[in-house]
This record gives C-alpha cells, structure tokens and sequence, in this order.
C-alpha cells in the first residue's frame, strides 16, 4: 500500500481544511532530524509529519506568499476537472499576486 495517513498544520491544513489527510506516497528520501531544529529557527515551518512514523512528509515558509514543499504525490490525484487541493491554491495565489502586482 502506497497512501499514507499525514497530520498537517499551518497552510497546509488550511488548504485541504482539515488536519488528517490521506496521500499516495513512495520515495526513499526523508528529512534529517538533525536538521529540523535549525530549519525551523531559520524561519521555515515543519507543516507535515506521516502519522505512524513520524517523518516529515511537508514544509512551508510563512513569510513567502505561497511555499509549500510535499514528499506525496498530489499529481497521481489530481485531473484537468478536478484539480488537487495543493496544485488549486497554487494557482489561485499566483492569480493574487499577478492581481495585486
């Protein structure tokens, strides 16, 4: 099986509207521990972990107007109809910034 269960925060959960998701996931990278402390006091936001292990699986910088970094594969579900959560609020934070420009 493919799909983990992720416990989101920040804009992450404020995009899917929810904090518990489920996502195709498959790769054999994952964040460094060691790292995320640092990371964190730089500025940058641990939004994502997978709910049985604990890995990092998203990061967000807060202060940029949309960056959001995922481990899944939001494309698997995603169509040209029905566009998924994370690729819809890119796309509509684009048209912002173009907008307000």
């Amino acid at each position: 099986d493919f799909t983990t269960n992720f416990m989101f925060r920040a804009l992450a959960a404020n995009i899917y509207g929810k904090t518990d998701i489920t996502e195709r996931h498959r790769h054999r990278y994952e964040m460094n521990n060691r790292y995320i402390e640092p990371l964190e006091q730089a500025g940058m936001t641990i939004s994502g972990y997978s709910a049985k292990q604990h890995l990092v699986e998203s990061v967000e910088i807060p202060n940029h107007p949309w960056f959001i970094a995922v481990q899944f594969h939001p494309e698997f579900t995603s169509s040209p109809r029905g566009g998924h959560p994370l690729f819809n609020s890119f796309v509509k934070a684009a048209r912002n910034y173009s907008d307000n420009k």
